[in-house]
């Protein structure tokens, strides 16, 4: 709870900052989540550095606000790197490829929502809907408890924990908006708020199906007794993509 108090309030302060250090931030963090990405399915060094290399162009190319271009870059990256899966040399190749959009949508997806006029707004809708969903999934499910969710890959998680997460979710995407002003009306918050709960919560079950076919427990070592780096965004990482979808085409 401490760690994860800590690394929100940067997070927040760092949203807020905006410009180059939030790029840096979210850069550093989608390397790292990356680098974790590569050792749990064995890729090597060279493998997970050019994925590093990759996805620090990607989030160049967001910040100077061109990220179509970053989107092309880790296009092209995937693609070049599922063409060479033909041949036998390069060990790991589909999960590099896999590895890279996984960790570069959501850098592309944030890095440019936080430079939209409401982009502060935007970022802090998108993590706190993450945050949201947890702490409503935790009560939920420990105060309710009830028939799990998908036992076979994430034991404790709970249909209750699943409602309770979208209910908790979309309240606060109702009062979100409310306060800053959105023209959306709070029922279509409540329900933006919900459905990303819900993608959330499935980037959780994704990140526990990872873990359990490479037989560890958590991502990485980064936070000790607190996992992985890939443990604390798991959520994150689809709601980015979502949102930004959403933020390009509203």
């Amino acid at each position: 709870m401490i760690v994860g108090g800590f690394l929100a309030a940067v997070a927040i302060a760092d949203i807020w900052v905006g410009g180059p250090a939030f790029a840096v931030m979210v850069a550093a963090f989608v390397c790292l989540v990356f680098w974790e990405w590569g050792v749990m399915h064995g890729l090597p060094p060279k493998l997970r550095w050019l994925g590093v290399a990759v996805l620090l162009a990607a989030s160049a190319l967001a910040a100077l606000a061109q990220p179509l271009e970053g989107l092309a870059v880790l296009a092209v990256a995937t693609v070049a790197l599922l063409a060479l899966s033909a041949g036998a040399r390069l060990q790991g190749k589909r999960w590099i490829s896999t590895g890279l959009l996984y960790a570069g949508l959501p850098a592309v997806a944030l890095i440019w929502m936080r430079a939209q006029p409401d982009g502060f707004a935007l970022v802090m809708w998108t993590m706190a809907i993450v945050w949201a969903t947890d702490i409503g999934a935790y009560f939920a499910g420990r105060g309710i408890g009830g028939p799990k969710l998908w036992p076979a890959i994430s034991p404790n998680k709970t249909w209750a924990g699943l409602f309770g997460g979208a209910a908790t979710a979309g309240i606060f995407s109702a009062v979100f908006g409310h306060f800053v002003g959105w023209p959306q009306s709070p029922a279509l918050l409540f329900a933006l708020g919900a459905v990303l709960a819900c993608v959330a919560q499935a980037g959780d079950f994704f990140e526990s199906w990872l873990k359990r076919r490479a037989g560890v427990k958590d991502s990485g070592t980064l936070l000790r007794s607190h996992g992985g780096i890939m443990d604390r965004v798991d959520g994150l990482v689809p709601v980015a993509c979502v949102v930004g979808l959403w933020v390009a085409t509203r």
